[in-house]
């Protein structure tokens, strides 16, 4: 799950990680209100969407006065940003964050992800802050430094020390950048975090070291012990398709293609795809209705396929193993009646009680097109679509 700017930094100060002073605004009048009761010079106007390079979109402003304020709130307020990670459609802009600016010395980066390779978490940073980590790690990869923390004790004084040295971290800083680190490894942990990235992490002339952004993604399987986290959830932000099927426990994600996909197990969704690409087709989604799906899920995987306008036809593809045959295929069928559907629709069916789901699918009268194996599948969904 995403978070936007100015929750993260609220997140983070409870921890007491340095950011600088900042309010949410909704309208124009609220952004010059708010600029108003920080009393600084220098006021920072931010876009807040759930994606990066808000700044090279023209998501980020400094205003050096009210008047300024009000004329960047107006111009950025309801714009449709893009950016490199929201796609070409964008994202539409309906909240700002409102922040003091402050004197700044040097950018650096700091990140927090889990690596799976070594089942630990990894402190990243770099003397190359404000700039896209990947474009760090693709002309400079020896100016990443990596500190791999074991779970057992945590982040280590000396650990968050050597990173700041190889930062190139000003000396009269050292003390806060560390504890700096140490808080924010914290925030990680108890919030159930995947990603912590401070970009830029800047020290101050007055020797002060602040996140000037932060951006923390969470675990969704931890969300269930993380209530307080679910509570600042932008489902504007969110695929709508996508909030539908967290309703009913779908792992849904939507793309591009005209071939709705229905599948149950993760691998096997990810084979499908590859699939139905390698038959010249293009898929519409993943999704994963899970190994314990009901009717009812079945239905509703159906109902937010057929939402998305682009989808030509699909492809159900389940193997039984937990899942039984017969169970998807009485869903299947129900669905097909429920939704009226008038666009090719092809299903292989194999594992625990195939014949009775073969079966079921055969005497419905439907015009469901059966598929032998996987391969053979993806060839008949392409062909019928085509």
């Amino acid at each position: 799950m995403n978070i936007h700017e100015y929750q993260s930094k609220e997140l983070l100060r409870k921890y007491g990680v340095a950011v600088p002073n900042g309010h949410v605004a909704f309208t124009v009048d609220e952004a010059v209100e708010k600029a108003s009761s920080l009393g600084t010079a220098v006021t920072v106007v931010k876009a807040q969407i759930h994606a990066g390079g808000r700044g090279k979109a023209g998501g980020v402003k400094v205003a050096k006065n009210l008047d300024e304020v009000r004329t960047y709130a107006d111009d950025i307020l309801g714009k449709t940003l893009v950016t490199h990670q929201t796609g070409p459609e964008g994202k539409e802009v309906k909240r700002l964050l409102i922040e003091e600016g402050c004197d700044i010395d040097q950018e650096y980066y700091i990140g927090l992800v889990l690596d799976r390779s070594t089942s630990r978490v990894v402190l990243m940073g770099s003397e190359e802050g404000g700039t896209e980590i990947e474009e760090v790690a693709e002309a400079t990869p020896e100016k990443i430094f990596r500190e791999y923390i074991d779970p057992a004790v945590g982040l280590q004084g000396f650990q968050a020390r050597r990173l700041a040295f190889n930062m190139n971290i000003p000396q009269d800083s050292l003390g806060k950048a560390v504890k700096f680190m140490g808080s924010l490894y914290q925030a990680f942990v108890e919030n159930d975090c995947s990603i912590a990235e401070i970009n830029p992490l800047v020290t101050t002339k007055q020797g002060d070291v602040l996140a000037l952004d932060a951006k923390l993604n969470f675990d969704s399987n931890a969300l269930y012990r993380q209530k307080g986290i679910t509570e600042y959830r932008d489902l504007d932000e969110e695929d709508a398709k996508e909030i539908e099927a967290s309703k009913y426990d779908l792992s849904y994600i939507a793309l591009d293609g005209n071939i709705g996909c229905m599948v149950n197990g993760a691998g096997l969704a990810m084979a499908t795809m590859d699939i139905i690409k390698y038959k010249g087709g293009e898929p519409a989604n993943f999704l994963d209705v899970g190994g314990g799906a009901t009717a009812e899920k079945v239905t509703a995987a159906f109902k937010i396929i057929l939402s998305d306008e682009h989808v030509k036809g699909i492809f159900v593809n389940i193997f039984g193993g937990i899942m039984k045959c017969d169970v998807i295929a009485e869903g299947v069928v129900t669905a097909t009646k429920e939704v009226g559907l008038e666009i090719p629709l092809v299903v292989r069916l194999e594992g625990t009680n195939v014949k009775e789901g073969k079966k079921i699918l055969e005497e419905s009268g439907l015009n469901i097109t059966a598929a032998d194996t996987m391969a053979d599948g993806a060839e008949k969904i392409v062909a019928l679509v085509k």
